[in-house]
C-alpha cells in the first residue's frame, strides 16, 4: 500500500495505525538512492513525502532554510541564489533527491570534502516517531546542548522516526571559483598526486576521480572536452578570494607535475566550471548506456593507500575478464567501482559478484544497477 501524506497530522495517523496494527512502514523520498534505502515491501506500507515539497521559510541574515522533506536537492540552491547563497551538499543525484532522502542517507557530494555533509549542514529536524509522537532536534541554532541526537538521526535511513521538516545552513557564495582538469597516464598517478594535495594542506572544494572507461563514457554522454588520451583524470575546483584560487591552482599544477601530470586545464569562465562537473556528476548513467548492468561498490579507502586500490581493481578487471569503471570521489577517499557485466548472458550476474566479493576488505557492496530500470 502507498499513501501520501499532505501534512503532519495525516503522518502521524498513518504511523498510529500502523504501530497499532503492527504494520511495517518504509518512509520514501524521490526514490533516487542506489543503497535501496527506499526499496518498497510486499506486506508494509510505502510512506511517500513527496507532497511535503514546499519551502516554508529562508532567513539570509541567520543563514538558513526552513524546508519539507519533498524539496529537492537543488531546489534550495535555486530558491537563494539570487541573494548570493547556495546549499553547499550536491550528490550527483541533486536535481531529483529530496533532503528528506539526503537526511535518512546523510548525502554528501562533489564539494563534500570542504563543505561537509549533509550532518554538517543540517541545524534542525521535525521528527515523527513511530507511535505519532512529535520531536524536534536541534533548531536554528548551530548547536544544541545535550546529546548529539539530531547526529543520531541524519544517516539512520528512516530507522527511527519520519522526518517532516528540515532546517538547513545556506552558505554565500565565494567570491571566485575555478576547476582545473588534470590528466595523467594511469590512475596510480592520480592517486599520489591527490595524497600529496591533501598532506600538503590544500583542502579543495571539490576533487574527484575518473579512470579511463568512466571518463570515455561521460564525455560520450555530456562532450564536455575532457582528454580521451589519459589513463585517470582529476576534477579539482579551489574556491575563496581570487588571489587565493590563483595561489592553490599554481600549488596544485606543482604537485600534479611532480606526480606525472600530462595534461592540465583551468576553467575560463562559470560556465566551463559547470561544465567540468557536469560530466562527473553525469558518470553514473552514463555508465550506463555502455553497459546493460553493472555492480556498484562503495568504499571508503585511506587516501595513502589509493594508487594500492586502484591497482588492485586493475588486477580483478582482468583476473575476471570484467571492465571495471571507477569514479569517486578523491579527497575523501569514497570510491565507486562500477563492475559491468549484462546479466542477460547466463552465469555473467554471478561473475560479476566475484570481483566484488573479493573486493569487501576495501569497502562494502552498495547496489546492483540495471540502468534501463
Amino acid at each position: 500500500m502507498v499513501v501520501l501524506p499532505e501534512s503532519l497530522d495525516q503522518v502521524r495517523a498513518v504511523l498510529r495505525w500502523c504501530a497499532r496494527e503492527n504494520v511495517k512502514v518504509v518512509p520514501r523520498g524521490s526514490g533516487t538512492s542506489l543503497s535501496g534505502g527506499a526499496l518498497p515491501l510486499g506486506d508494509a506500507v510505502l510512506l511517500a513525502m513527496g507532497k511535503f515539497n514546499r519551502i516554508l521559510e529562508i532567513d539570509y541574515e541567520d543563514r538558513i532554510a526552513v524546508v519539507q522533506p519533498g524539496v529537492t536537492n537543488l531546489a534550495i540552491t535555486h530558491a537563494v541564489e539570487g541573494r548570493g547563497f547556495y546549499y553547499a551538499p550536491d550528490p550527483s543525484s541533486q536535481i531529483a533527491c529530496s533532503i528528506g532522502g539526503n537526511v535518512a542517507e546523510n548525502s554528501g557530494g562533489v564539494h563534500c570534502l570542504k563543505y561537509g555533509l549533509t550532518t554538517n549542514n543540517v541545524l534542525g529536524v521535525e521528527l515523527v516517531l513511530m507511535n505519532g509522537d512529535v520531536v524536534r532536534l536541534g533548531g536554528r541554532h548551530l548547536d544544541a546542548g545535550g546529546l548529539d541526537l539530531l547526529g543520531v538521526v541524519v544517516g539512520s535511513e528512516g530507522l527511527l522516526g519520519v522526518v517532516t521538516e528540515v532546517t538547513v545552513r545556506i552558505l554565500p557564495r565565494p567570491e571566485t571559483a575555478r576547476a582545473v582538469l588534470v590528466g595523467f597516464s594511469d590512475a596510480e598517478s592520480a592517486g599520489a598526486c591527490v595524497a600529496q594535495v591533501i598532506a600538503e594542506g590544500i583542502i579543495p572544494a571539490g576533487m574527484e576521480m575518473m579512470d579511463r572507461p568512466a571518463i570515455h563514457a561521460a564525455e560520450a554522454f555530456v562532450n564536455v572536452g575532457y582528454p580521451l588520451d589519459v589513463g585517470a583524470l582529476l576534477i579539482v575546483e579551489v574556491d575563496g578570494p581570487a588571489a587565493e584560487c590563483d595561489h592553490l591552482i599554481d600549488e596544485i599544477a606543482r604537485i600534479a607535475d611532480a606526480n606525472g601530470a600530462v595534461t592540465s586545464r583551468v576553467s575560463r569562465d562559470e560556465a566551463e566550471r559547470v561544465a567540468f562537473w557536469a560530466g562527473r556528476k553525469a558518470a553514473f548513467p552514463a555508465v550506463g548506456r555502455i553497459s546493460p548492468d553493472y555492480y556498484c561498490m562503495d568504499g571508503t579507502i585511506p587516501r595513502r593507500r589509493l594508487p594500492e586500490v586502484l591497482s588492485r581493481m586493475e588486477q580483478l578487471s582482468r583476473k575476471y575478464e570484467l571492465d571495471i569503471a571507477n569514479v569517486f570521489h578523491a579527497g575523501d577517499g569514497n570510491l565507486h567501482p562500477l563492475i559491468l557485466y549484462d546479466a542477460n548472458i547466463p552465469g555473467e550476474l554471478a561473475r560479476g559478484q566475484r570481483p566484488a566479493s573479493r573486493s569487501r576488505p576495501l569497502g562494502t557492496m552498495q547496489a546492483l544497477h540495471r540502468p534501463s530500470m
